[in-house]
């Protein structure tokens, strides 16, 4: 079949079938996959040159990496290191570890096992990453996660690349070359990045001043392509180069116009990879052996899904983002026919259990779709069953005093001022702990101190004193900064966590902060030099010259705490200051040691 006829027949059925799944809110990709299966060799057969279709659409992949690395500034890119190595890393080597030793527990040989599950651990990127771009979250913290382990699994191919031969037992020129592919890819991210600086960057300047807007979108499009096709030149991900490309561009002055000129091709291409993959499904492997084949891409998924569960949690994530991050990489990826296609040939892989296993891959690819869009459903029902009520209307005159915060501190606070007949409105977001308090009889309002239509209602401009006491140190820091730009003259006491806590506030103009815990410790340590024998007086003094002390110090330590070097030299610089201070102004008094060795001869 000519170009021109496949454009027609791949346009058509795209045209046909992805509005349809869209309608459905299954997604344009799960679209895309069933078409290449209705026309590929086990469909319909209007299509047969697969592998050279997958090749050329294999370009959308590389589009999408680039625009995907214009989002991403050098600065954003380093802050993402952490979750690139420590979950990317975790999750590859998590994976292929509990994957390999199911396949060995079923029976395969200790090798094949092996590269089954390291294979398995790759996700797809190019899915992935058009999922969470049609459902508009790359941008979320789970999305930014996702897209750092996907990351860190495009580098992680490289040295699996290069181990196959040692399972293989080939010491063959063949083998050397492929431990030669991490030397490789760090000269080509040199290259690429040096190419970027000093060469690209003002032949765009060049283009952008004196060509048409032609001219500057045929060189976008040389740009991505060229980096793509240095990296795979030397054995190395096309993604890559792209991905690269698109970073050091991320600050520049052409990134949007980039965009621009990228976006209609990156969609089409995109497309037409997807129809690719569906195309070359061996539909009539699992016609032959169903249960065989669903079976492994069930299981496949399952235990990523566990796996990446179980490492985004102990990380720290919540139960909903550890959900999203898990179902995003549970399918198979697009690396895995790389990986599996060259263990066939290095005879480390049957080409019967090759099939099977690049087979579940496909299916697993299909399923993900649906099961993203019933992810969502389940989870968005779960949201509205057990979502919070309502924030509550504040229906009475405006009082001297807000207490924004109604936990062990806020409570303290509004006691005393009912004691002394002082009315307040006291705000909590914690529905909970509002339920909770209102048990005991009190008034307050469940409501959200940093929206400002919540302070407007609570009559803010009318107060004369915002008791600031909320626990979540990042929503204090939030509700202080709203009250210092609508409410400039109302005064703030604000409860500080600690002194990363009492820093942030003082950057937004706050002066009376209070340490929650820093007056019962002194009384701790109050009550521990007095047990040990040391006289009441001299007790109270080393508590007020502590106190002093720290409190001068804490402002030193605002000075320069951005400045780790400086600020942790003050810190060391502090505490032999104070000994110094109070063995030189304690120096006629009796000492802690004398105090309690007296105390010790009396029997006290």
């Amino acid at each position: 079949m000519r170009l021109l006829e496949q454009a027609v027949v791949f346009l058509a059925t795209a045209v046909i079938l992805v509005p349809l799944f869209q309608r459905f809110k299954l997604g344009a990709v799960l679209g895309y996959l069933v078409a290449g299966m209705a026309i590929g060799p086990w469909g319909f057969g209007m299509v047969s040159r697969v592998e050279e279709t997958l090749d050329f659409a294999e370009f959308g992949v590389v589009l999408l990496l680039f625009l995907v690395g214009l989002e991403l500034e050098p600065e954003r890119l380093r802050s993402l290191r952490r979750p690139i190595f420590g979950l990317g890393g975790a999750q590859v080597a998590c994976s292929a570890a509990a994957l390999t030793a199911i396949g060995v527990a079923l029976g395969m040989d200790g090798r094949a096992a092996a590269v089954a599950g390291a294979g398995f651990a790759m996700s797809s990127t190019a899915l992935v990453l058009a999922s969470l771009a049609e459902r508009d979250e790359l941008s979320s913290a789970h999305g930014r996660e996702t897209f750092a382990v996907l990351l860190f699994q495009d580098l992680a191919v490289i040295p699996m690349l290069a181990i196959l031969p040692l399972l293989a037992g080939e010491t063959t020129q063949q083998g050397d070359g492929n431990f030669m592919l991490a030397a490789k890819a760090l000269f080509a991210i040199v290259v690429v990045i040096a190419g970027g600086r000093l060469v690209v960057r003002p032949a765009l300047k060049l283009i952008a001043t004196y060509g048409s807007r032609e001219v500057f979108t045929a060189a976008a499009l040389l740009l991505v392509v060229g980096a793509a096709l240095v990296m795979e030149r030397l054995g190395l991900s096309m993604s890559l180069g792209a991905f690269l490309a698109g970073v050091l561009l991320a600050d520049s002055e052409f990134r949007h116009e980039l965009e621009a000129d990228i976006e209609p091709f990156k969609g089409l291409l995109m497309g037409l990879f997807f129809i690719a993959v569906g195309m070359s499904a061996d539909l009539g492997l699992l016609i032959g052996s169903p249960l065989r084949v669903l079976g492994v891409a069930a299981g496949l998924m399952t235990v990523k899904f566990a796996v990446m569960y179980a490492i985004s949690r102990l990380s720290g994530a919540s139960d909903e983002h550890a959900q999203r991050v898990a179902i995003a990489l549970s399918e198979g990826g697009e690396f895995a026919f790389v990986l599996f296609s060259t263990a066939g040939a290095l005879g480390v892989l049957a080409a019967r259990d090759a099939a099977l296993l690049v087979m579940a891959v496909t299916v697993s690819m299909l399923l993900a779709p649906p099961l993203f869009a019933l992810h969502r459903r389940v989870s968005e029902a779960w949201r509205q069953r057990t979502a919070p009520p309502e924030f509550d209307t504040i229906d009475e005159p405006g009082n001297p005093v807000i207490i924004a915060g109604y936990g062990r501190f806020g409570q303290i606070v509004s006691r005393v001022l009912r004691m002394c007949g002082i009315a307040f409105t006291a705000l909590d977001a914690n529905y909970q702990q509002v339920d909770f308090v209102r048990r005991f009889g009190n008034k307050i309002y469940y409501g959200d101190a940093t929206r400002i239509e919540l302070l407007h209602a609570a009559k803010a401009r009318e107060a004369r004193l915002f008791v600031l006491a909320i626990d979540d140190v990042d929503a204090s820091v939030r509700a202080a900064a709203l009250v210092r730009k609508h409410f400039p003259a109302l005064p703030v006491l604000a409860r500080a966590r600690n002194r990363v806590h009492y820093f942030r506030l003082r950057d937004l103009g706050i002066e009376a902060i209070y340490r929650e815990t820093f007056a019962s410790s002194l009384e701790v340590a109050h009550q521990s030099l007095l047990r040990l024998g040391m006289s009441i007086s001299l007790a109270q003094h080393a508590i007020a010259l502590f106190r002093a002390h720290d409190e001068e110090q804490l402002h030193a330590q605002y000075a320069v705490h951005q400045d780790e070097d400086q600020y942790l030299q003050t810190t060391r610089q502090a505490a032999d200051q104070l000994k110094e201070l109070f063995e030189a102004d304690a120096a006629h008094a009796p000492v802690v040691q004398q105090a309690s060795t007296s105390r010790r001869k009396s029997g006290a």
